[in-house]
């Protein structure tokens, strides 16, 4: 059986924020933390509750502290030139250099003019390379995959960061030992596991994107004006499993079907019958609500946030019908103390996603989306072309690509698909994009792949 951490009945805090200690969790209370067996996680279970315990107090308290670290540790030049030396590209040098689009023998490749490694994801992985220079000998954990590429987390295996182990849906803190380093990725950590790991003394190196932060505030606000944070995210995803830690009470709705079901349960039906009774609610949502959640009384008053590497589109629109909703429900002149709404998609999120847009408008015989196949923000920029019609093959590396002209490769909502023949014979044109999670030479790779593929079919016409 698992040991996770969760906080019953805490008094309010008294958190000295002067500190350099780390905020051990007995020292927040005054006693020791108590110690819960689970049979599984669950969203639910994870949110450590806001009348139980000021989260945002605690997060304040450990980023103070001696043990903890976000910028790095002065080894940033060296680190950034190994960095380059693994990650960079001479054939996407070349495309910036023409204007993004370049022709080698018969194929023509369009590159997008925003893709590839974001400042967020570039900084975390940076930061992590840091760590393992500051520490050499130490041992050095991470919480979960840095970002969604299988092309750096294998690095960072090789540089022995060791992904602390999972049991039967829990993450054993107890392999970690007292001076160890643990890495929270760029997703964020859960507030349970900061809690955790603060207990055990650990280095902690924090590589959280600051625009995921942001949504961590956007939640906090929503928790102290009592509004329900309506997270449009993906349920058991990193990032949107440590936001719901930060929250108060809280709904994971993962498209606009399901934002218009609980519109329809405000509304009582009226909206188009999609919704039917507050028991048959709570088992649609009760994996993806924090714990005690009643559609009943905690839909009175929400606020939107959301997973940062969504479709912008979709999260606006959410929005926008929640706005609508509560108008209809409660009247315009009041719906500002109903719905809250801010903007909190990442803007390399967005800059990708206008790009994709862009370059689908041109003429091109098929789509490359390279990135994790676990990337959710790769799987928007696949979603854009499939919308568009346009042949598009979502691969995470050149690995997927053969033997011969055969290619799997996996559609937006996550099927796995092989084709033949993938390649159309003759001079064709390429569009390229790449997640934000996607170094340049894995793009390369593919890229190579696919010229020696059109290399050998002229070699058979010639």
């Amino acid at each position: 059986m698992a040991v996770c951490f969760q906080l019953c009945r805490i008094p309010a805090l008294g958190v000295d924020l002067s500190s350099s200690e780390p905020p051990s969790l007995s020292r927040i209370i005054g006693r020791k933390p108590l110690v819960l067996r689970c049979e599984a996680s669950s969203s639910s279970s994870s949110a450590v509750e806001a009348a139980e315990f000021d989260a945002k107090a605690f997060r304040h308290n450990l980023t103070r502290s001696k043990n903890y670290n976000r910028k790095g540790f002065g080894h940033k030049e060296e680190t950034m030139e190994l960095m380059n030396r693994e990650y960079t590209s001479d054939i996407i040098k070349t495309l910036k250099e023409n204007g993004n689009e370049y022709t080698w023998g018969n194929v023509t490749v369009k590159l997008a003019e925003a893709f590839g490694f974001c400042w967020g994801v570039e900084r975390a992985v940076q930061i992590a390379y840091e760590a393992r220079k500051q520490f050499p000998t130490e041992k050095i954990w991470i919480t979960n995959e840095i970002i969604h590429n299988p092309t750096v987390n294998k690095r960072l295996e090789e540089m022995e960061v060791k992904t602390i182990p999972i049991e039967e849906g829990q993450k054993q803190f107890d392999i970690v030992d007292r001076g160890d380093v643990v890495i929270l990725p760029a997703f964020g950590a859960a507030v349970e596991e900061m809690l955790a790991l603060s207990e055990r003394s650990v280095q902690i190196v924090d590589t959280t994107c600051p625009w995921v932060s942001k949504v961590w505030n956007m939640v906090e606000k929503h928790k102290r004006g009592d509004y329900t944070s309506i997270i449009h995210g993906k349920y058991g995803h990193e990032e949107t499993t440590a936001t719901a830690s930060f929250a108060g009470k809280y709904l994971i709705v993962k498209n606009i079907k399901e934002a218009t079901y609980v519109c329809d349960y405000i509304l009582g039906g009226a909206l188009d019958g999609s919704s039917s009774t507050r028991e048959a609610f709570l088992e649609k949502f009760g994996h993806a609500a924090s714990k005690g959640f009643d559609p009943d009384t905690d839909l009175i008053k929400v606020g939107i946030a959301n997973q940062t590497t969504m479709l912008k589109g979709e999260t606006e629109e959410i929005g926008k019908l929640l706005e609508r909703t509560l108008m209809r429900k409660y009247g315009v002149e009041n719906v500002n103390n109903h719905f809250m709404a801010f903007n909190t998609i990442c803007d390399a999120t967005q800059e990708r996603q206008d790009a994709m847009y862009k370059l689908v408008d041109e003429k091109l015989d098929l789509m490359l989306v390279i990135g994790g196949w676990n990337s959710s923000n790769t799987s928007h920029l696949q979603e854009i072309a499939e919308d568009r019609g346009i042949p598009s093959y979502w691969i995470d590396s050149e690995r997927r690509i053969g033997p011969g002209n055969k290619i799997a490769y996996k559609l937006n909502h996550g099927e796995l698909v092989e084709k033949e023949n993938w390649l159309p014979k003759g001079p064709i044109t390429i569009g390229v994009t790449s997640g934000a999670s996607t170094p340049d030479k894995v793009v390369e790779d593919v890229l190579v792949k696919v010229f020696d593929l059109k290399r050998e079919e002229l070699l058979q016409l010639a």
